[in-house]
Order: structure tokens, then C-alpha cells, then sequence
């Protein structure tokens, strides 16, 4: 979706349940292996009392929507803002949306409030995107 084809208000969203297979992937991936994610003897000692998904796990959920679904294919994602605001525990179903917030259309920027809320409705992550939607809308 190009910039003029996008009006304030526009917004679209993602669901996932967060597998021990994802957190442990992304662990591995990223070479955070704290033990907050991967040990569950350790974990539960913390004030969470158990094991918690990584906070950007979490955000890469805002990416998914933005690369996928709005503005979609081709975006170029410049920036981020985030608050962690409950944890994702291994389990949870996760819903990450974005609603357009501000548009420039000579720059060709957009900015977009981003949430992540889990399967209860509570806000796990809140923040601001901001993003250069395609030229020309994917074929």
C-alpha cells in the first residue's frame, strides 16, 4: 500500500500464541540466552516466577504487521519507539496492531502507533512507528 492509498485512522493486525519453540529460536538467533527465557529454575526465582518471552520477540510482532499488512510489502521501517508494559509468558496469544497516526506525504513518511495486547486485553508493549510505505504498491 502506497502512502495515498492509507488515510489517518487506518490500521491493521496480527495474532500469535508464543510457543517455548519461539522463544528458545529466538534466543538462539539473537545470542540473548538469559536465563529470564531459557531456564525456568532461574526464571522462577525473578519476580515474574516464571519464564518470559524476550520484550523484542514481543516487538517483532509490530514488524510483521508493518512488513506484511499495513503498510505492507516493501515498507522501510526508520524507527521505533517501545514500553514494556506486562510480560509475554511462553503460552500467550498476542495480538500486535498498528493504527495510522500522522502522515507526510511530500516526505513519504508515515507514523503509526504500534500495541501489542495479550490474549486478556492487556497492553504487553505500546510505542510509535515510523515507516516510508512503498513508491508503488506490491503486485
Amino acid at each position: 500500500m502506497t502512502i495515498k492509498d492509507m488515510k489517518i485512522g487506518d490500521c491493521a493486525s496480527m495474532t500469535k500464541t508464543v510457543s517455548e519453540t519461539d522463544v528458545y529460536l529466538f534466543a538462539g538467533i539473537t545470542g540473548d540466552l538469559n536465563p529470564a527465557h531459557t531456564d525456568e529454575v532461574s526464571a522462577s526465582k525473578t519476580m515474574f516466577k516464571s519464564r518470559i518471552a524476550h520484550g523484542m520477540l514481543g516487538a517483532g510482532f509490530i514488524s510483521a504487521v508493518l512488513g506484511m499488512r499495513l503498510p505492507g510489502p516493501g515498507t522501510i521501517y526508520l524507527g521505533q519507539t517501545l514500553n514494556f508494559t506486562r510480560p509475554v509468558r511462553i503460552g500467550d496469544t498476542v495480538t500486535a496492531t498498528a493504527t495510522v497516526r500522522e502522515m507526510n506525504i511530500e516526505k513519504n513518511r508515515v507514523i503509526m502507533e504500534t500495541v501489542v495486547v495479550n490474549q486478556d486485553g492487556e497492553v504487553v508493549i505500546q510505542g510509535e512507528a515510523t515507516v516510508m510505505p512503498p513508491k508503488q504498491a506490491a503486485s
